[in-house]
């Protein structure tokens, strides 16, 4: 499906990849800011599964493919 790389990089690291702040990340997955504040150094690999299936579309890029250019 995708790399090991990716599941072993933190929260911090993938969302600054995509250029999102914590807050447009919240935004985008409907939680709180402070959740994702919570869980920024952790490897998305320790991620909590249901916040994790939210998460990984969004710092995969997926979010962008549905914009109409």
């Amino acid at each position: 499906m995708f790399s090991f790389g990716f599941q072993r990089k933190t929260v911090k690291e993938l969302r600054k990849n995509q250029g999102l702040t914590a807050k447009e990340l919240a935004y985008l997955i409907k939680v709180d800011t402070v959740r994702i504040l919570q869980i920024e150094d952790d490897k998305l690999k320790d991620v909590p599964e249901p916040l994790k299936t939210k998460l990984i579309p969004v710092l995969r890029g997926d979010h962008m493919n549905k914009i109409p250019w």
